[in-house]
């Protein structure tokens, strides 16, 4: 990953129509080749965020600049080559008859040739494993599945920076794997940037590299997972908590007095500090 900035959010303030302020004191930057996650309960700001971010909201006082230009001053055709949003329900995305048109409308709107289309359209559908359901009616998939042509509709347009609001919402539990190993693999085998909106904090050690807690429109924390979950008290104000692992040995330590130098945020963490602190009262 290279310590460039292809995002630069700063948002001094953004209201509702109403008067509601939405989002302030927004200070966040997308790194190329980064994995980020947005955190926070329902209604924190970060569907929002994520609109601001696409250029799809610009009534706000501040700047977002994609790779140094402010994304009100480009065209929609300029934005969209560079970045896309998936929803949160694909069916506000998904309108063609098949898994190819629909894949294939992006590129075609840019004036792409036939031939270009198809391919890019293919080589998309391969990135996300749905190849095979080309012809397939969009009706006919999976929840997932719709998901997943969401996303390869992205990256036929050539998207190198992927904003996904909630992308594992409504999924069973293998599903949020397999979601969240698709975009772990567009992340570090096809260099894809991902900026992923999200209130499961199970889900953040095992993939992210770094995180913005977001709560009623503003950052309450960031850093790296590790930086982020070592403070109980400040997930309990923006209603989330810790990793279950986390909170496990967080109550071990702090609760019970067992011996551990750190706070272990997965399985495998977790199980290599219990064993040394088994080890150590054994020694």
């Amino acid at each position: 990953m290279e310590d460039l900035a292809r995002l630069a959010v700063n948002i001094d303030v953004f209201s509702y129509a109403d008067g509601t302020q939405a989002l302030g004191n927004i200070a966040l930057d997308v790194r190329k080749g980064e994995f980020l996650g947005i955190l926070g309960s329902n209604g924190s700001g970060k569907t929002t965020l994520l609109k601001v971010m696409d250029g799809l909201i610009k009534d706000y006082k501040g700047s977002v600049l994609l790779d140094g230009s402010d994304v009100r001053k480009l065209s929609p055709k300029q934005i969209y080559a560079k970045v896309g949003l998936v929803f949160q329900n694909p069916d506000e995305q998904l309108f063609a008859p098949t898994v190819l048109e629909d894949v294939s409308f992006g590129p075609q709107n840019m004036g792409f040739s036939d031939s270009e289309v198809r391919q890019r359209a293919l080589s998309a559908l391969q990135q996300v494993d749905m190849e095979g359901l080309a012809k397939k009616s969009i009706h006919h998939l999976s929840f997932g599945q719709r998901k997943r042509v969401c996303i390869a509709g992205l990256l036929a347009m050539g998207h190198e920076i992927l904003l996904l609001d909630e992308p594992t919402a409504g999924l069973d539990p293998m599903g949020e794997y397999r979601m969240m190993n698709l975009l772990m693999k567009l992340n570090r085998e096809r260099g894809v940037t991902v900026v992923m909106a999200t209130h499961s904090v199970d889900l953040v050690p095992l993939f992210l590299s770094r995180l913005f807690i977001l709560s009623k429109g503003k950052i309450a924390r960031s850093g790296t997972p590790e930086e982020v979950f070592t403070a109980p008290e400040t997930m309990q104000n923006v209603k989330l908590r810790l990793p279950q692992m986390a909170e496990l040995i967080y109550r071990l330590k702090h609760e019970d007095g067992v011996g551990f130098e750190r706070v272990p945020l997965t399985i495998g963490e977790a199980r290599r500090e219990i064993l040394r602190t088994l080890e150590e009262r054994h020694a």
